[in-house]
């Protein structure tokens, strides 16, 4: 059998325990640093399964890191009204107002009562008449000039019902304010045989 010449690597130190041609010794804690290698990967992955299944179900989890911030609630400023004119004979008659009662409710003759309840109030009604639909629920009083909303929030009170409505000057052109009664209105007559009696 041949035999070589030795060289350095036939020279081993005296305190390496070598295992196999050039297997060095294992260093204390490479164990230890593969566990925290796993354990790190085992967290990344339970921790992105529950934030997709978060995503999955819209919820939380209970988990407060998942949950979504909540939006913060702006409250709107209130706007400034304009003080209702209560009394017709306030009304300056350079406006030259005209007041429309149209009737939306299927009952007969209605816009004619509130009409002639408003002229003898002193408002300058202009005319009354059917509305085109008769199934109208909510009572409205609309006026088409800014500067008319107040004559508008005094025919609220002055009927008892309705909400004011500013329009284009185009839907009601046959008067400055138009009220439309809707089938929430109560005459006053129906309303007193509904109070009790002692």
């Amino acid at each position: 059998m041949a035999s070589y010449p030795k060289d350095r690597f036939d020279e081993l130190p005296d305190d390496v325990d070598r295992i196999g041609a050039h297997r060095g010794p294992r260093r204390r804690g490479r164990g230890w640093i593969g566990f925290a290698w796993a354990l790190l990967a085992t967290g990344v992955l339970v921790f992105g399964g529950l934030f997709a299944l978060s995503q999955y179900l819209d919820d939380d989890l209970g988990i407060p890191f998942f949950a979504t911030p909540e939006e913060a609630v702006v409250t709107p400023e209130p706007t400034e009204t304009v003080p209702p004119v209560t009394d017709p004979a306030a009304i300056d008659p350079e406006r030259a107002l005209t007041i429309d009662v149209l009737n939306g409710t299927p009952e007969s003759g209605l816009q004619t009562t509130v009409f002639d309840e408003l002229t003898a109030a002193g408002w300058p009604t202009g005319s009354a008449a059917p509305a085109s639909a008769r199934d109208i629920e909510d009572t409205y009083i609309y006026y088409s000039n800014p500067d008319d909303e107040d004559v508008a929030a005094g025919l609220v009170a002055a009927i008892g019902r309705g909400e004011i409505r500013l329009v284009e000057e185009d839907i009601f052109p046959g008067a400055e304010l138009t009220v439309v009664l809707g089938t929430d209105y109560i005459t006053p007559a129906a309303e007193a045989t509904d109070e009790p009696t002692e």
